[in-house]
């Protein structure tokens, strides 16, 4: 765990006798499932620590997720009773399962409990009451707890039931992952090491206004990468020739310069390109300067000269925070910048130098392409979550723990 506190709300050190206690725990796990089986436990694995403590301590430890999108009513594409098998591996310890979340099937389930059993209840969104966040579905959650733990912040920006409505309910706690989370964004844009280095990539600017703007108020200096770096090239009269590029968005990337240089925000742009005719893997591709991009090629990842300046910044600054890769990384070789500056970055954070948080699903996916994601110092896996935090946004789940009862 981080050496520094995270304020504002309670956590597991909280918590004091809890040997038989009742603990609603609100986890993650909409995890990808192929032909029945999870095939990825990143999630699974990260709520382990939560569990595995309070089942230590002699807690009854009761969990309530989601899977998919039921809309409200029972779907059986939708249980979580395959998933309930997956965390019994990584938990390495027994997990059982109840076939509703609420009412006669799970306060049965509880009674059966022993100290320190885990009990995984059926997917939270077979009811409408949990996307809607109801009063009463919340007390029917409520009921079978005496204290709730939150250790999902992937679904904190969604004021649901299960992980807005319970914390007024019961005595509230942030379980470890939560903690963490929440500590390493502290760490990240809440009260940083300065200076404060942000690279955003991606596709769209019309997907990551809010969180354009809201960087260029916190941080010193703002990469843009990815397709999005097209439509600021071009609203400063660059040719990207055939680049993925919203015109149309060009005043909103020149609002977004503006804001920037009233806040003293540098923007880096490229100053080079990989260029190619099509997007496929074997591709013929060059290098060019960003100002000579053939009109029939397209921009598929930075240059090496814009590596070097990403590099440079990254040397300059004590934190960093990214979301979305610089290039098409899917596909060699634009995948070299994103490589290289995901381990340039990782780099100095081995070396101490440099606070590294990062996330969002490309961002995970293209640190684990360059090897890297273990060596940042944390990697988010909340996608909505992360984005909105990034956006400056109030999560309904969050909020909820720190003013919880």
């Amino acid at each position: 765990m981080p050496d520094f506190k995270t304020p504002g709300f309670k956590t597991l050190d909280d918590l004091n006798d809890i040997a038989g206690k009742r603990v609603l725990v609100r986890v993650d796990l909409n995890v990808p499932v192929q032909d029945g089986e999870v095939s990825d436990m990143t999630r699974i694995e990260r709520i382990a620590p939560t569990l595995t403590e309070l089942s230590d301590k002699g807690a009854k430890v009761i969990l309530l997720a989601h899977f998919g999108r039921p809309k409200g009513k029972p779907d059986p594409a939708a249980s979580l009773q395959p998933i309930a098998f997956a965390a019994e591996t990584a938990l390495d310890r027994r997990v059982h399962f109840a076939a509703d979340c609420i009412g006669d099937v799970a306060a049965q389930a509880v009674t059966e409990m022993a100290d320190g059993d885990i009990l995984l209840l059926e997917n939270t969104r077979f009811h409408a009451g949990e996307e809607a966040n109801d009063p009463d579905f919340a007390r029917a959650l409520a009921a079978n707890g005496d204290i709730y733990v939150n250790d999902a912040f992937s679904a904190a920006h969604r004021a649901h039931a299960s992980t807005e409505g319970l914390a007024h309910l019961l005595p509230a706690y942030a379980g470890r992952t939560m903690q963490a989370e929440l500590q390493a964004l502290e760490k990240g844009l809440g009260a940083p090491a300065r200076p404060v280095l942000a690279i955003v990539g991606g596709a769209k600017v019309s997907t990551k206004i809010d969180l354009l703007m809201n960087l260029v108020k916190k941080v010193e200096a703002l990469v843009i990468g990815g397709g999005m770096a097209n439509t600021f090239l071009a609203a400063r009269g660059t040719e990207v020739g055939k680049s993925l590029c919203e015109h149309d968005l060009a005043p909103t990337a020149k609002q977004i310069m503006i804001e920037a240089a009233e806040s003293g925000c540098a923007i880096i742009l490229p100053v080079d390109a990989v260029v190619a005719r099509e997007f496929k893997a074997g591709t013929e591709s060059e290098i060019v300067a960003i100002e000579a991009v053939p009109a029939d090629a397209m921009i598929l990842d930075v240059g090496p000269k814009s590596i070097e300046k990403i590099n440079e910044w990254l040397d300059r600054a004590d934190t960093v925070v990214w979301n979305g890769p610089l290039g098409a990384f899917e596909i060699a070789p634009f995948d070299a910048a994103t490589v290289a500056a995901a381990r340039h970055a990782a780099a100095r954070t081995a070396e101490g130098l440099l606070v590294s948080v990062a996330g969002g699903g490309d961002t995970v996916a293209a640190l684990n392409h360059a090897g890297v994601a273990e060596d940042f110092s944390y990697v988010s896996t909340a996608g909505g979550a992360f984005l909105e935090w990034m956006e400056g946004k109030t999560l309904p789940g969050v909020q909820a723990l720190a003013t919880a009862r």
